[in-house]
């Protein structure tokens, strides 16, 4: 099994930039299909942005040009600029390693205004 760890979430003002990394516990390279989703109280989970298996990168409308999606060898990121509360949630990376689909815990991003 794989344990997916998210960091880097935390308080910050709107117009502000954060950057979440998603970590795993065995080679990151062994997950695809990897991406970010968050849940705002209240709210259903979305799908904010990832990284298809033949690298493709996909975002959700209301993030396109304010969010972007990368990996590295040991790293997944998102990095977030322009940011508004409404992008209060906490966010998810998640990707599949195997035929078995690994979460994350969440990393809390709240946006005061």
């Amino acid at each position: 099994q794989v344990q997916l760890v998210e960091s880097g979430g935390g308080l910050v003002q709107a117009g502000g930039s954060l950057r979440l990394s998603c970590a795993a516990s065995r080679n990151i390279n062994s997950i695809s299909d990897i991406a970010w989703s968050r849940q705002a109280p209240g709210k259903e989970r979305e799908l904010v942005a990832g990284i298809g298996v033949r690298g493709g990168k996909h975002y959700a409308d209301s993030v396109k040009g304010r969010f972007t999606v990368s990996r590295d060898n040991t790293k997944f990121y998102l990095q977030m600029h322009q940011l508004t509360p409404e992008d209060t949630a906490v966010y998810y990376c998640h990707g599949n390693y195997g035929r078995v689909t690994v979460w994350g815990q969440g990393t809390q991003v709240t946006v005061s205004s």
